[in-house]
C-alpha cells in the first residue's frame, strides 16, 4: 500500500501542528458535479450506489477537478436499514422512502445484524478499488449514519421536519428503542470496521437529524451509541462524529475516543473550541448556502473562519452537505481559500 503524501487530515485528527487545515466538503461526490450529473442521468441512485466501478469514479471526481484534501466515498446512509431487511426506494428530487417501516416487536426482531460486511460487499469493493485509484494521493473516508438517525428513517418511513412519529415510538416504548438502536449500533460498528479494512482511514459517523432531540433525549437515544462507536472502532482508524444541530452535546462528546466533532453553522467557532476545551479536533462549520455568494466573499469569510478556528486541531469543512446549485468554481474558491491561508 503507498504511504499518504497528503496526510493532513490525519495529522489534523492527530493534533499535530500545520501551516494549514485539511479541506474537504460534505457531499463533495455528487449532486452539483456536471460530471455526477450525467451519470444520474444514465443509472438510478442506488445503481450508482452498488456498481463499485461507479461508486469510485464518483469517489473521484472532486478530487480530480474541487483539489479537496480527502476523498469520501459514494454511497449513502441507508444502505444499513436495507443490509438489515428493510427497502428502501430513493426518488430524485424526493428523497428516500421505506415503505415497510418499524412499528413494534416483532419488527424489529425480524431486523438482521449479522453478515453485514457480505451484505454490503459492494462498499468494500467501492473503497479497495478507489484506494488503489487514489494511489496515496489523499486519504479515503468511510462512512455510516448514527443510529438514531437511522431510527428516524426506519420508523418515520421517510424524511420529515420534526420526526415526530420516531420521537413517539422513543418515548411511548423506550426499551423497545433501545434495543433497536443497539441492533443499529452492532450493525453499524461490524461496516465500519469492514470499511477500514477494505481501505478507508478513517470514517465519519453522520447524526444528521441529533438536532431534533433536546439535550436530555440526546444523551438518552444518540450519545450513548455514538459513544459505543467510536470506542469500538478508534482502535482501527479515526472517528470523526458529527451531530448536526447538537451543539449542546460538544462538551460531552469531546471526552469520548472520538478524533474529531464535526459542527453545523448553528455554533461560533469560540463557542465550539470553549465547550471542548481544545481536547478534540474540530470540523465545519461553513454554511454551503454561502458558497453562492460571490468569489471574493467567500476566500474572505473562509479564511475568517480558520482564524477564529485556528489552523490546528481543525479541518476546514461546510456544516453540512454542499447544495445542487453551487457553481463548481465557487466550490474551488472554498478549496483554494482553505489552500491560501496564512495564518
Amino acid at each position: 500500500m503507498n504511504a499518504l503524501k497528503n496526510d493532513l487530515l490525519l495529522k489534523a485528527l492527530k493534533g499535530e501542528t500545520l501551516s494549514r487545515p485539511p479541506v474537504w466538503m460534505m457531499r463533495q461526490a455528487g449532486r452539483y458535479l456536471p460530471d455526477y450529473i450525467k451519470l444520474r442521468e444514465k443509472y438510478d441512485f442506488f445503481t450508482r450506489v452498488e456498481t463499485p466501478e461507479l461508486a469510485c469514479e464518483i469517489t473521484l471526481q472532486p478530487v480530480d477537478q474541487v483539489g479537496v484534501d480527502a476523498a469520501i466515498i459514494f454511497s449513502d446512509i441507508l444502505v444499513i436499514p436495507q443490509a438489515m431487511g428493510l427497502e428502501v426506494t430513493l426518488e430524485e428530487g424526493k428523497g428516500p422512502l421505506l415503505p415497510r417501516v418499524v412499528k413494534n416487536e416483532a419488527d424489529v426482531q425480524a431486523l438482521v445484524t449479522d453478515n453485514i460486511e457480505e451484505r454490503l460487499h459492494y462498499v468494500m469493493k467501492a473503497l479497495a478499488m478507489t484506494k488503489r485509484e487514489l494511489n496515496g494521493r489523499v486519504p479515503l473516508i468511510g462512512f455510516a449514519g448514527a443510529p438514531w438517525t437511522l431510527l428516524c428513517y426506519m420508523v418515520e418511513g421517510k424524511g420529515s421536519k420534526t420526526f415526530d412519529k420516531a420521537k413517539q415510538f422513543c418515548f411511548t416504548q423506550p426499551e423497545l428503542a433501545h434495543t433497536l438502536l443497539q441492533k443499529i449500533t452492532d450493525a453499524t460498528i461490524a461496516y465500519l470496521k469492514a470499511q477500514i479494512k477494505a481501505g478507508a482511514d478513517l470514517v465519519q459517523v453522520f447524526d444528521s437529524w441529533s438536532g431534533m432531540l433536546s439535550p436530555a433525549d440526546f444523551q438518552l437515544f444518540a450519545q450513548p451509541y455514538l459513544t459505543q462507536i467510536a470506542d469500538a472502532v478508534n482502535e482501527d482508524a479515526p472517528v470523526i462524529l458529527f451531530p448536526k444541530g447538537s451543539w449542546y452535546a460538544l462538551a460531552d462528546l469531546s471526552h469520548t475516543s472520538a478524533a474529531g466533532l464535526g459542527l453545523d453553522w448553528s455554533v461560533t467557532p469560540e463557542l465550539a473550541r470553549q465547550l471542548t476545551g481544545n481536547r478534540i479536533t474540530l470540523q465545519g462549520n461553513f454554511d454551503p448556502a454561502r458558497l453562492l455568494s460571490p468569489i471574493p466573499q467567500i476566500k474572505k469569510d473562509v479564511h475568517e473562519m480558520i482564524t477564529r478556528f485556528g489552523s490546528n486541531r481543525y479541518i476546514a469543512n461546510l456544516g453540512h452537505g454542499i447544495l445542487p446549485n453551487i457553481p463548481v468554481d465557487h466550490a474551488r474558491a472554498f478549496v483554494d481559500a482553505v489552500k491560501e491561508y496564512e495564518g
